[in-house]
């Protein structure tokens, strides 16, 4: 599948498209199995970003554009149809601004057009993925550049190309901090419920034979004080415009921690992720997920007797506790304004 995006990308690439067909790898089953959904609807899209098949930001942003061509595809001459389509393909979930981003992106050439043209969207859909993976390659030089050499490294959730179009962002950055020798040690929070780190962030460090180490959350604070990691390296899901940062469920524990043992904190994103729109942490909406995946992470069917539970997909993390936020554009400091 390569008519329309056939160029070689470093990493593995997640997301394939030949202007008729979307293909997603199901991140749901990996490690154990490589299963790749055929995707023919922005419905289908829209759900699959939902169950989690495709996640984090620049992955989704990019699905969505994807998502926009089919749906263009499948209208034809119905405008009204394919808005429709779009704005129910924004609701798949609400934290992540790329997605929002990149629906509006597609929508504001359709408005310039007039039309639906299948042909123009793909060309735009793939200038997206394309800029992703600049991105990538240019963020991960600068995190790098961060990083003295010998360092020790603890990333959270999954920020590689599984969840990006190209080397990853805050994942991009310890690949390229490894190559360089400026990084030594690799760990990697398990990330809880759904596993990310364990089942994602493992599975391409090991496709990039980078030796790391799979923590427990509940084990970042003695390794902390173990004196083995001097940086924490996350992504964003949104970034507001005084540097609050939204990201996966633990994230601002890590930041606190971090802060207290003197370990310093990079979050890495590209642009398209700081909403300049949202002028603090406070106004981001977290989106909550239901309790079952609580249980399920633990191999129960159900809820035990007479529990319930919060189930939170994301924490802000306040700008004062983060030392650097990369992007494509630069490395900026405290204090933020974006």
């Amino acid at each position: 599948m390569n008519e329309y995006f056939s160029e070689s990308v470093d990493g593995f690439q997640a997301i394939r498209f030949d202007g008729q067909r979307l293909q997603l790898i199901d991140q749901r089953r990996l490690p154990a199995e490589e299963v790749w959904l055929d995707v023919g609807s922005a419905e289908q899209a829209g759900r699959a970003i939902t169950d989690l098949v495709v996640r984090g930001a620049p992955a989704i942003g990019i699905t969505a554009a994807y998502a926009a061509v089919l749906a263009a595809r499948q209208r034809g001459d119905d405008l009204a149809g394919w808005r429709a389509d779009m704005r129910q393909l924004e609701q798949a979930r609400p934290t992540a601004v790329n997605l929002s981003w990149a629906v509006r992106r597609m929508c504001e050439a359709v408005e310039q057009l007039g039309r639906l043209d299948p042909e123009s969207l793909a060309e735009l859909a793939v200038s997206i993925h394309r800029e992703d993976i600049a991105a990538n390659r240019r963020m991960a030089t600068l995190g790098s550049e961060l990083i003295e050499s010998g360092s020790g490294v603890l990333t959270h959730c999954n920020t590689g190309s599984l969840a990006t179009g190209g080397i990853g962002t805050a994942l991009g950055v310890i690949v390229a901090g490894v190559r360089d020798g400026r990084i030594a040690r690799v760990f990697a929070d398990e990330t809880r419920p759904w596993l990310q780190g364990s089942r994602l962030t493992a599975w391409e460090l090991a496709r990039a034979d980078i030796e790391a180490r799979v923590i427990v959350e509940g084990a970042a604070a003695a390794l902390m004080a173990s004196g083995q990691v001097d940086w924490v390296i996350t992504g964003a899901d949104r970034i507001a415009a005084n540097g609050d940062v939204a990201n996966k469920i633990g994230t601002y524990a890590l930041a606190v921690l971090a802060r207290h043992h003197g370990v310093r904190m990079m979050v890495v994103a590209p642009s398209t992720t700081v909403d300049a729109d949202t002028a603090s942490g406070a106004a981001i909406e977290i989106e909550q997920r239901e309790a079952g995946e609580i249980w399920r992470a633990a191999g129960l069917e159900q809820a035990p007797t007479g529990f319930a539970a919060w189930n939170p997909v994301f924490d802000v993390t306040p700008a004062e506790l983060i030392d650097a936020i990369v992007t494509e554009q630069g490395v900026f400091e405290p204090p933020y304004r974006f």
